[in-house]
């Protein structure tokens, strides 16, 4: 199978950019410095809306960013989806917040209204959506909800850079936004990097500063300053780490922005392929639904278990052996992790969510996935078929 390249001629020719930037003015590059002004500023014109945007060092830290701006009161309850990677959830625990799992909407990785609504309580202080595998979550008629009830709104949008909800790209609903920018995502900055975006200007100065040692972004004596010089911490405002992004990660990510919607389209041109080859050629397998609004990061692929004689894992495992990338059996199901439990609000199980992971698999895909693809994975898919109904 193609492997991706993200980073080609014009990521390195950004790179050797930051250097010949940098020789000019005569200093040394560092962090917030004139390519992440760059970079944030046209991450909030992609984005379609007025906000603010700040780089930070992995999509984790923007989590555990976007996340402790909103200063919450110790012990709040924040309802989360149901099938997220660890940082997700790990966000909420390092700010001293109770993880509240949600399930999911029938046959997907998303939370929708009705699993929110089912965990609110009167602990509920936030609510954290993940637009899982590239498709987006409900967040508009969530966040709806939520104001109704002063309830925040954070979105995960680390594996849907992209993604629509009507004329909006997701990110844009919550009151603050978290993007992973790591070098496998939609469009990366780099080995690794995040984003947070927020339309709420004190939102904003609140996360820079959670992101940079608790400096104090809103004060009018500190704006227009150089922060990286800005070396006072008795001005310093709350203690926080230093989860700054770096001149060159952000260089990157701007010539990769500049590729992310053609990312997506060919991302989705695949998809539709594959979908129409397997309808054709497959009793068994059928895709997970897949909209135009979608910004495809990987692609689960459902089982129907009366059609082959074996179980949907060792299905998936015999097509991995024909060398079709995937992953058998997603185990990022939040409500099974044994050492999350005792951080959890209560033992409440998403069966939902682990009804559609244990009748699907996971197939890895990129842009440079085509039709020669589709032909060998539905191959790939059929030959096993074949083989687990004799």
């Amino acid at each position: 199978m193609p492997p991706r390249r993200a980073f080609g001629e014009d990521e390195l020719r950004a790179v050797e950019e930051v250097f010949r930037h940098y020789w000019a003015k005569g200093v040394d590059f560092g962090y917030q410095g004139d390519f992440e002004t760059r970079y944030t500023q046209a991450f909030v014109q992609y984005l379609r809306v007025a906000g603010f945007a700040d780089g930070v060092c992995t999509g984790t830290a923007a989590l555990y960013v976007a996340t402790a701006a909103l200063q919450l009161p110790e012990g709040s309850h924040v309802i989360v989806s149901p099938i997220t990677d660890p940082g997700t959830v790990n966000a909420l625990i390092f700010n001293r917040l109770v993880p509240v799992v949600a399930d999911s909407m029938p046959d997907t990785y998303n939370m929708g209204l009705e699993q929110f609504l089912e965990r609110v309580t009167d602990r509920t202080r936030a609510v954290m959506v993940v637009h899982a595998t590239g498709r987006p979550a409900p967040v508009d008629r969530i966040a709806t909800a939520a104001r109704e009830r002063g309830i925040r709104v954070i979105e995960d949008v680390s594996q849907a850079h992209g993604a629509l909800i009507g004329d909006g790209k997701v990110g844009t609903f919550g009151d603050i936004a978290a993007f992973s920018t790591v070098f496998t995502k939609g469009h990366a900055t780099g080995g690794c990097g995040g984003v947070v975006f927020t339309k709420d200007r004190q939102l904003f100065d609140l996360a820079r500063g959670y992101a940079d040692r608790g400096k104090p972004f809103s004060s009018p004596e500190f704006r227009g300053l150089d922060p990286f010089q800005f070396r006072d911490p008795n001005t310093f405002l709350f203690p926080a780490l230093n989860l700054n992004i770096d001149e060159i990660s952000c260089a990157i990510g701007l010539s990769t922005l500049a590729k992310v919607d053609r990312v997506r389209e060919r991302r989705l041109a695949f998809l539709r392929s594959l979908g129409a080859a397997l309808r054709g050629r497959s009793r068994a397998c059928r895709l997970m639904g897949v909209s135009e609004n979608d910004a495809p990061f990987f692609q689960p692929i459902f089982v129907n278990p009366d059609e082959i004689g074996c179980t949907k894992r060792d299905f998936a495992v015999a097509v991995a052996a024909e060398g079709i990338p995937l992953n058998p059996h997603y185990q990022y199901v939040v409500c099974e992790w044994p050492w999350l439990k005792r951080h959890l609000a209560d033992d409440y199980v998403t069966r939902n969510a682990i009804d559609c992971r244990d009748r699907s698999f996971n197939l890895a895909l990129n842009e440079n996935y085509g039709e020669r693809e589709v032909d060998d994975i539905a191959t790939a898919i059929t030959k096993v078929e074949a083989w687990f109904s004799k």
